[in-house]
């Protein structure tokens, strides 16, 4: 029998699960632990509340959770509660699936001004993430800045214009949807170094955008290149231009239908966060106005200001390092060959090649970590099978009075908390730790 710890519970985590789980069949016991005492990760506490179809995935990977083989381990913090060097005496092999659940750090001055947040931070807020749940943003201002060209700077963005109707069927957590109910923002501005041709958004997010009730996208028309030069783009990245060209065409009598603006402001590099000296609060963001040369910005020596009360950083995200395994500073990650780290220990998803791709991408990341085991283990490198595993762990956990949240334990949290849904929602997320582990026991 072989045991394999799993360190992150979200969509990495389970497909190399799942891949384990077809790969070795009962000759394996897999340990998927969470910090959290709830599973799914990027899945509950990153993707929108709004886009319930995505989060359905969470189905299969339930499907792999109630194997008999596979075993959630919630409300574990690696590096605090156990080492990594302890689960290496239990555990034939280590899979880091952590993730990347921090900021990248916007470095500018005026960086930490007041009503600034990251894109983590903002959208853990709206989502309900324990860590993000009291951030209490200031939406009384009238303008609000997104940095960023990418499918997270179009959610925060989209969340921001939203009608409180427009959220029925979501599962925006209760405190958001008070604050956003009283939101007096009227333009949200979405800041990119680049250009069209260079954005990172997607057709189905960017389409989105152009049919909110009471909001309306404006692209400025010399920001847009020959409508020729879209043939080269490849199929995905012309549809998202061919929507920027929409926007940019909407007349202004129907933007003047709707009071809030979703303004595109391109080839802008942000150079510093403008406060007011009374409270330290944002007021505007000072940017360069910049030119594209061999795919690169480049500043034109030209700066405006924008105005903003509520600043959101969405400039991607960092892994977060784990005591006694080598991490890459510069990328952001696990240090890593194809994902090896050290011998029986390894890293799949965001934690090994950094914030990209979709969700899907990660399944057969997965499943490539998965063979790499194998291969690992065929060539004799995991040593000889025998460690304890999970009833070691369990040991260890009962010697040091760890609260350990089951799967069994996760599905009386997720029946309290769709029982707790106001109308129309799927669920009210329980925000805090302690409430979980109430709703658990």
């Amino acid at each position: 029998m072989r045991h394999i710890a799993i360190i992150g519970s979200g969509p990495a985590g389970y497909y190399t699960a799942e891949a384990i789980q077809k790969l070795w069949g009962d000759d394996v016991r897999i340990d998927i632990f969470d910090m959290l005492p709830v599973p799914y990760g990027l899945i509950r506490f990153g993707v929108a509340p709004d886009h319930q179809s995505i989060k359905g995935v969470s189905r299969r990977y339930e499907k792999t959770a109630l194997n008999e083989n596979v075993r959630f381990v919630g409300n574990i913090c690696i590096g605090r509660d156990v080492t990594v060097p302890e689960l290496q005496t239990l555990y034939d092999a280590i899979v880091l699936a952590t993730g990347a659940p921090n900021d990248r750090e916007l470095t500018i001055p005026g960086a930490d001004s007041g009503n600034v947040f990251g894109s983590a931070a903002f959208v853990g807020w709206y989502n309900g993430h324990p860590q993000f749940a009291e951030l209490n943003p200031d939406l009384s201002g009238k303008h609000a800045v997104v940095i960023g060209m990418g499918n997270v700077a179009l959610d925060v963005a989209r969340i921001l214009a939203k009608t409180e109707q427009e959220f029925a069927g979501a599962d925006i957590v209760a405190h958001a949807l008070d604050a956003l109910r009283s939101s007096n923002v009227e333009t949200i501005t979405i800041v990119g170094r680049r250009g069209p041709h260079q954005i990172m958004m997607t057709p189905k997010e960017l389409g989105e955008l152009g049919a909110l009730e009471r909001a309306s996208p404006r692209v400025d028309k010399t920001d847009l290149p020959d409508e020729a030069e879209d043939a080269l783009l490849e199929p995905g990245l012309r549809k998202s231009v061919t929507h920027l060209r929409s926007f940019a065409a909407i007349p202004e009598d129907m933007h003047a239908e709707k009071p809030i603006e979703v303004a595109f402001d391109m080839f802008a590099s942000p150079s510093e966060i403008v406060s007011d000296g009374s409270d330290g609060s944002v007021t505007a963001l000072r940017v360069e106005r910049t030119e594209v040369k061999t795919g690169k910005a480049v500043g034109t020596g030209e700066f405006y200001d924008i105005p903003a009360d509520l600043l959101v950083s969405c400039i991607g995200y960092r892994t977060s390092p784990i005591p006694d395994v080598p991490f890459d500073e510069r990328m952001g990650r696990f240090a890593n060959d194809g994902g090896r780290i050290l011998n029986g220990i390894y890293c799949v998803g965001w934690a090994r090649r950094g914030p990209s791709g979709t969700i899907g991408t990660n399944r057969p990341d997965g499943y490539a970590v998965a063979d790499l085991i194998h291969e690992d283990k065929e060539a004799g490198k995991l040593g000889r099978a025998g460690k304890a595993g999970r009833e070691g762990f369990d040991a260890l956990a009962t010697e040091r009075s760890l609260d350990v949240v089951t799967f069994r334990d996760w599905k009386k949290i997720e029946e309290a908390e769709e029982k707790a849904a106001r109308e129309g929602a799927p669920r009210e997320k329980f925000v805090d730790i302690e409430a979980m582990i109430r709703a658990a026991n």
